[in-house]
């Protein structure tokens, strides 16, 4: 199985505070990984990291064979890397139609290729929401369109920070059937959410930090058979 990302002995800062501290995970080709672990323990941080919107000062982060630590977050992105942020982030003054077509690109050059028409027929909800503004969208559209603009890069890797985040039941159930549809197609993702047990339904494997540091790691079964793991780490 080939190696998508490669994030070894990553330290990163803001200033002065250290929030990083010597962080190693990896994602294979077709797998969901998970980045788990309470508020203010380094998740967006890492996420930041890898697509350099906050460079680490030490340690080393590749993209398939590539070093991608350094590299500014376009460059990063044009390889073939996605991003849904958290807070969605789209663009409030631009259609939904605009917000997706602003991103389009085969970077990764693929075969079959998501277009509009096929992001639409994956969120079919954005249909008819084409001419409306992003700010008038709910914050379940928002998330949807986040989540098709990244598609709309045609990622190798697609990375969702707080997939569901304050969303209701029901638009937390549709992304996460739309994530495992596109897990069945061979889309690699690496996954935050605090929805631990639809994360174990879908990942192959998770990593558990704390306080910047990579305490834990392995498959939901070996994460299933230690409660006291997490309720230590993941615990409210």
């Amino acid at each position: 199985m080939r190696l998508v990302l490669e994030v070894h002995d990553v330290t990163t800062f803001y200033g002065d505070s250290q929030i990083l501290f010597g962080l190693s995970l990896q994602v294979q080709e077709g797998q969901v990984v998970t980045l788990l672990g309470r508020n203010g323990m380094g998740k967006t941080t890492t996420v930041n990291s890898i697509m350099g919107i906050v460079p680490p000062r030490e340690g080393e982060i590749r993209y398939g064979s590539r070093l991608i630590s350094g590299l500014p977050p376009y460059r990063i992105s044009n390889l073939g890397i996605g991003l849904v942020p958290e807070g969605r982030q789209i663009f409030p003054n631009l259609t939904v139609r605009e917000n997706l077509l602003a991103t389009a690109g085969n970077m990764s050059a693929k075969k079959d290729p998501w277009d509009l028409e096929r992001v639409l027929a994956f969120l079919p909800s954005l249909k008819a929401r084409l001419r409306n503004l992003g700010n008038h969208l709910s914050g379940g559209e928002q998330q949807m369109l986040a989540i098709g603009r990244a598609l709309m890069t045609n990622p190798t890797l697609l990375i969702l920070d707080e997939a569901t985040e304050g969303l209701a039941p029901l638009v937390r159930a549709e992304i996460w059937s739309r994530l495992k549809l596109l897990k069945t197609e061979g889309q690699s993702i690496l996954l935050i959410d605090k929805n631990l047990l639809a994360l174990m339904r879908l990942a192959d494997r998770h990593y558990i930090i704390e306080k910047g540091n990579i305490v834990w790691s392995g498959s939901s079964r070996e994460l299933e058979a230690e409660p006291a793991l997490k309720a230590r780490y993941l615990g409210v």
